[in-house]
C-alpha cells in the first residue's frame, strides 16, 4: 500500500497587484521613521531581493474559506471521487476568515467547518479541523493525513492551505509587498501503486526563532489603531532558512532510501525567489554539487507569498499545465519543503 496525492486543485484570485501600485504608500521602519530613499527605490530594491513583481489579492466578497472550498472541489474532481467519501478535511491557515475592510481574524467556527459547509458535504463522519502551523501547515496536514490512513482511521483526506494575507498586512510596512492570497488543495488516499510518501521530517525551533514572525501594531507613528498586522524580521528569517532547511531536506531524503541524483523536482515554499535559490545552493552544497537546472519551480515572482497555499498551488499548476515548462511524471522522485512561523520546518520525499 502507498499513500499518494490523487487529486490537486487551486484557487488563484483574479486581482493582479503589480509593484507599481505601492508607489503611493507611506513606508516607515519599525521605529516609525520614514525611509530616506524614494518609494521607487524601495520597490526596485524589493523586486531585486525577492524577485516578486506582482501578486494576487482575493475579491472583496471572497474570504479564505471561499478560496479553500473552490480549490477543494477542484482537487476532488481531479481525484475522481465523491466529496461524501472524505474522512477528513484538514485546512491549514494563519488568520482564519478575514472579511474585506476589516482586520479581525475569525476562526470560530473553524475555517474547516465553513469549508465543509460551503462544499455542501453532508457526511457527518467527515471530520473537519484547522491546522495552525505557519507556512509549513499544508505539508504538516499531509503528514497528519498520512498518519490517519496508516492507522486505519481514514481512507481519503482533503488537505487545503488557504490564506488572505493581504488583509492582515500593515500598508506602512514595506514587507507588506511580499504577501498574497490564494488556496491550494490535495486529496490524499490509499493507493495500490508504488511510491507516494516515502519519508517526512518536521522540526520546531522555538527559542529566539519563535519571534522571527509575529503580529504587531502598524509602523505608522500617527496610527492610534490597536489592530495587529503580520510582521517579520526578514534578515533573521533568511538566516534561519538557509541554515536549517538544507539539513532537514537532507535528513528527509536519506530516510527515504533515495539519493540526491534521484530527485527530479523540489517544491519549496515560495517565500521569496532569492531565499529559495539560496536554500537550494546550500542544500546541494551538502552533496558537493551545483544546483541542477530546472530543479526548482518558482511562482512567487508572479503570485507572491500566499503562505500555506504556495506549495499546493504550485504543484497543481505544474501537474495541470506544466507551469513555466516544469513537469512531473509518474515515478518521479520529488521533495516538498517549507519553513515558517514557529519557526517550523518540514519536508516530504514523495514518489509521483
Amino acid at each position: 500500500m502507498s499513500i499518494k496525492i490523487t487529486g490537486t486543485g487551486s484557487c488563484i484570485p483574479n486581482n493582479i497587484i503589480e509593484n507599481k501600485e505601492f508607489i503611493k504608500n507611506n513606508f516607515f521602519d519599525k521605529n516609525g521613521s520614514p525611509y530616506p530613499n524614494s518609494n521607487q527605490d524601495i520597490i526596485d530594491k524589493f523586486q531585486a531581493i525577492t524577485g516578486i513583481h506582482k501578486r494576487r489579492y482575493a475579491d472583496n466578497d471572497q474570504k479564505a474559506s471561499d478560496l479553500a472550498a473552490e480549490a477543494g472541489l477542484k482537487a476532488i474532481e481531479s481525484a475522481g471521487i465523491s466529496k461524501e467519501e472524505l474522512d477528513y478535511i484538514i485546512v491549514s491557515h494563519n488568520f482564519g476568515d478575514v472579511e474585506y475592510g476589516t482586520n479581525q481574524y475569525i476562526a470560530l467556527p473553524s475555517v474547516a467547518t465553513i469549508v465543509k459547509h460551503k462544499m455542501n458535504i453532508k457526511n457527518v463522519n467527515c471530520v473537519a479541523y484547522d491546522l495552525i502551523f505557519g507556512c509549513p501547515g499544508w505539508l504538516e496536514g499531509i503528514i497528519q493525513a498520512s498518519a490517519f490512513i496508516k492507522a486505519g482511521m481514514a481512507k481519503k483526506c482533503l488537505v487545503i492551505g488557504t490564506d488572505t494575507l493581504s488583509r492582515t498586512v500593515d500598508n506602512n510596512d514595506r514587507d507588506s509587498m511580499i504577501f498574497a492570497d490564494g488556496a491550494g488543495a490535495t486529496v490524499i488516499e490509499e493507493n495500490n501503486e508504488k511510491g507516494g510518501i516515502l519519508s517526512h521530517k518536521t522540526i520546531t525551533c522555538a527559542q529566539k526563532e519563535a519571534l522571527y514572525l509575529f503580529c504587531a501594531e502598524s509602523y505608522d507613528p500617527k496610527s492610534n489603531s490597536l489592530n495587529k498586522h503580520i510582521k517579520m524580521n526578514g534578515r533573521k528569517v533568511y538566516e534561519f532558512a538557509i541554515s536549517t532547511i538544507p539539513d532537514a531536506l537532507k535528513e528527509c531524503l536519506e530516510c527515504s532510501g533515495k539519493t540526491i541524483h534521484d530527485v527530479k523536482k523540489i517544491f519549496l515554499h515560495q517565500a521569496n525567489e532569492k531565499l529559495d535559490e539560496a536554500v537550494m545552493k546550500y542544500f546541494y552544497r551538502l552533496f558537493e554539487m551545483n544546483v541542477p537546472e530546472n530543479i526548482l519551480p518558482i511562482s512567487v515572482d508572479v503570485l507572491g507569498n500566499s503562505s500555506v497555499a504556495t506549495i499546493p498551488t504550485l504543484y497543481d499548476l505544474v501537474k495541470r499545465e506544466n507551469f513555466k515548462g516544469h513537469e512531473v511524471n509518474k515515478g518521479d522522485i520529488i521533495i516538498f519543503a517549507s519553513v515558517g512561523a514557529g519557526m517550523n520546518v518540514n519536508a516530504i520525499t514523495y514518489q509521483v
